[in-house]
C-alpha cells in the first residue's frame, strides 16, 4: 500500500466504524476530530468502495507488512480503535470481533 501513516490510521479507524455497517455520527465526529476533513473524505470514499471486508483486511495486512510501524504506533492505534468503538456509547459483537482481529494483526 502506498498510504501515508496518517492515511493508514484513518483507513483502520473507518474500517472499525464501518465493521457493523453503521457508521454513527459520534464515530465520524471522533475520527474527524483527530484528522483533517479532506483526509477523512478521501479515505471514507476508499473504504466505501472497498465493500468486501476481506479486501479491507488485506489492505491493512499489506500495509503492516510493507511499512515499519513501531510498537508505540500500534499501541496508540489500538487506543484510537477503542475510542471509535466506544464513541456512540455501545459496543456490538461485530465491533468486538473487529477489535480482536485488529489487535491480533497489530501484535
Amino acid at each position: 500500500m502506498s498510504w501515508t501513516k496518517e492515511e493508514f490510521r484513518t483507513y483502520v479507524l473507518l474500517f472499525v466504524a464501518h465493521c457493523n455497517y453503521i457508521e454513527t455520527k459520534e464515530e465520524s465526529e471522533y475520527i474527524i476530530s483527530t484528522i483533517n476533513e479532506d483526509l477523512y473524505n478521501k479515505i471514507h470514499t476508499e473504504i466505501v468502495m472497498d465493500a468486501d471486508e476481506e479486501v479491507k483486511l488485506l489492505k491493512v495486512r499489506e500495509y503492516l507488512e510493507d511499512n515499519s510501524y513501531s510498537e508505540n504506533d500500534k499501541k496508540l492505534l489500538l487506543e484510537d480503535i477503542k475510542k471509535v468503538i466506544f464513541a456512540d456509547g455501545t459496543v456490538d459483537v461485530l465491533e468486538k470481533k473487529a477489535y480482536a482481529f485488529l489487535k491480533k494483526i497489530l501484535n
